[in-house]
C-alpha cells in the first residue's frame, strides 16, 4: 500500500513540474535543445519565426523602414506603469515629488513587461523602461510625459521561458527616444545618419510615433526616433566580429584627462564578468604619458597600437561640423568605445544625437579650429597639438562638407521628412510634445537647413 502512494505521489511532482509558463511550451521530440523550443501559438497566437524567432534574419528593411512612419502600440498593466512612476518619482522626484527636487539621475529605471504591437501583430511580455541622463531628469521635472523608453524583447524570458529569445524581426532591444528639446524632431535621426554615410560606425534610425495604454485607454505619445542598439546589433553588423570589449564610458573618467580613470565609470555593455579593462588603461596611460613631449614619434607609435586614431579624428570632423555640444570635447558621456578584435584597437561610435545640428546652446559647440579645447579633454587637445593629426582632421573636414554634408542635398532631405511626419508633428498633445505651436516645427526644419548652408561656407572659410 505504501508502495502504491509513492507511486502516486511521484506521478503527482511530475505532472506538476511539467506544467509551467502556463502550459506555453509543447511537447517537444527528442534530442531538442533548450534553444529549440517549440512555441505554443494557441497561448501565443502571433508568434511566426520570422517575425519572433532568436534564428530570423535582421530584418531592416521592416525596423528601420525609411519610407514610413511606423507605429508602436504597447499595453502596460496599470499597476506596472504605477511602479514605473513610483520609480522615477523616487529617483528624481526628491521628497516632495515633482518638481525641482531631482535627488540623482544616476540611476537604473526598472523594466516592465508590455505588450508591444505592431502591424497588428504582438510582442508578448516586452521587457520597457525608462532611459536617459538629463533629458530624462528634465522633462520629468517639467511634467513633460514624452520620455525616452528601451525595449528587451527577452527582458523577461525566465519568467516566461516558452518565449526564450523573443526578438522583434531579429532585434533583441531597440530605443525610443523622444527629440527632447527638438521642436523639428530630426537631428536625432540625421545625426546618426550622416556619421553612418561618412563611413563611421553608428545605429541605424527611422521615424515612429508611440501610443501607450497604461489602464485608462491608449494615449498618442508623439513622434520618436527608433534608435537600434550599439551592443545588440551594430556590432554585429558594422564590425567584421562582435566579440571585442564595449565601454560606454561617463563621469569624469571619460574624459581621458590626467588623474581620472576609474574602472567604475568605464561601463562595460559586453564580456562584464571578464573584469578586464587593461584596454581603456592603456588608452589613458599613453594619452597621458610624458612621450607625448619627450619622443613624440614613440608616442604616435604606441597610441595608434590600441586606439583608431584616424577613425577618431573622422568622426571629430563631422561632429565639429555639424555642432553636437553633447558630447565628448563638452560633456563626459555619449559615446561608445569598442575594441574591435580584427585591430585590436578601441574605435570610437557616437551616441545620442538629439543636441546636434544647432548652435551651441549652454555650453557652447566647438570651434572649428578647436584651439579653445584644453587638456581636461586630451584626445582632442593632444592629437589636435600634433600637426600632423591636425592635418588629418583637416582633411576629414572637408571631405565631410564636399561628400557628405551638402545642402543642397540636406535641403531636400528635410523636406522629404518634414513632409513624411508633418501631420504626426502637428497631432503631439500638450504634455506629450516639445513644440508649443505647428509653425514652431515647421520653422525648425528651415533653421536645420540654413544651418547646413552656414557651416558649409564656415568649414570653406576656415581651410581658406
Amino acid at each position: 500500500m505504501k508502495l502504491k502512494y509513492l507511486y502516486l505521489l511521484a506521478l503527482l511532482i511530475g505532472i506538476t513540474c511539467a506544467c509551467r509558463d502556463d502550459d506555453a511550451i509543447e511537447d517537444t521530440k527528442e534530442g531538442t535543445t533548450e534553444e529549440e523550443v517549440i512555441v505554443n501559438t494557441e497561448t501565443y497566437p502571433d508568434w511566426t519565426d520570422a517575425t519572433h524567432s532568436k534564428n530570423a534574419d535582421l530584418n531592416y528593411s521592416v525596423v528601420f523602414n525609411q519610407n514610413e512612419v511606423l507605429r508602436f502600440d504597447i499595453v502596460i498593466d496599470s499597476d506596472d506603469w504605477s511602479d514605473m512612476q513610483s520609480d522615477l518619482s523616487s529617483n528624481l522626484g526628491g521628497n516632495s515629488g515633482r518638481p525641482g527636487q531631482s535627488s540623482t539621475t544616476d540611476f537604473d529605471p526598472i523594466w516592465v513587461p508590455c505588450s508591444f504591437n505592431f502591424n497588428d501583430t504582438e510582442w508578448y511580455h516586452v521587457g520597457i523602461r525608462y532611459k536617459g541622463n538629463s533629458s530624462l531628469s528634465t522633462a520629468y521635472q517639467q511634467g513633460n510625459n514624452k520620455l525616452s523608453f528601451k525595449l528587451d524583447f527577452d527582458e523577461f524570458e525566465d519568467d516566461y521561458p516558452s518565449l526564450k529569445n523573443q526578438r522583434f524581426y531579429g532585434f533583441k532591444q531597440l530605443n525610443l527616444n523622444n527629440n527632447y528639446d527638438d521642436s523639428s524632431l530630426m537631428r536625432e535621426k540625421v545625426g546618426a545618419d550622416l556619421f553612418r554615410q561618412f563611413g563611421l560606425a553608428s545605429a541605424q534610425t527611422t521615424f515612429c510615433v508611440i501610443y501607450i495604454d497604461n489602464g485608462s485607454g491608449s494615449q498618442y505619445y508623439g513622434v520618436y526616433a527608433l534608435v537600434e542598439e550599439v551592443d545588440d546589433t551594430v556590432l554585429e553588423t558594422q564590425f567584421t566580429d562582435d566579440s571585442g570589449n564595449l565601454y560606454k564610458p561617463d563621469g569624469d573618467a571619460a574624459s581621458f584627462a590626467n588623474n581620472t580613470f576609474n574602472e567604475g565609470e568605464m561601463e562595460k555593455k559586453s564580456n562584464e564578468d571578464e573584469g578586464d579593462y587593461t584596454d581603456v588603461k592603456a588608452l589613458y596611460t599613453i594619452i597621458n604619458s610624458s612621450d607625448r613631449t619627450n619622443n613624440t614619434t614613440e608616442w604616435k607609435t604606441n597610441l595608434e597600437e590600441v586606439f583608431n586614431v584616424d577613425g577618431f579624428l573622422k568622426w571629430l570632423a563631422a561632429n565639429t561640423v555639424i555642432q553636437n555640444w553633447d558630447t565628448y570635447g563638452n560633456m563626459t558621456h555619449n559615446y561608445f568605445l569598442y575594441n574591435d578584435p580584427a585591430t585590436s584597437k578601441l574605435t570610437w561610435i557616437p551616441w545620442d544625437n538629439n543636441e546636434a545640428l544647432q548652435y551651441g546652446k549652454a555650453y557652447g559647440s566647438l570651434s572649428l579650429s578647436l584651439d579653445e579645447v584644453s587638456s581636461s579633454w586630451p584626445l582632442i587637445s593632444y592629437l589636435i597639438d600634433d600637426a600632423d593629426y591636425k592635418q588629418v582632421y583637416e582633411d576629414y573636414l572637408l571631405q565631410f562638407v564636399n561628400e557628405v554634408f551638402i545642402p543642397a542635398q540636406l535641403s531636400e532631405t528635410y523636406t522629404t521628412y518634414y513632409n513624411l511626419i508633418k501631420d504626426y508633428a502637428y497631432a503631439e498633445e500638450s504634455g506629450y510634445t516639445y513644440i508649443s505651436y505647428d509653425s514652431e516645427f515647421d520653422q525648425a526644419v528651415e533653421t536645420l537647413k540654413t544651418h547646413a548652408q552656414e557651416r558649409s561656407d564656415a568649414v570653406n572659410s576656415y581651410l581658406n
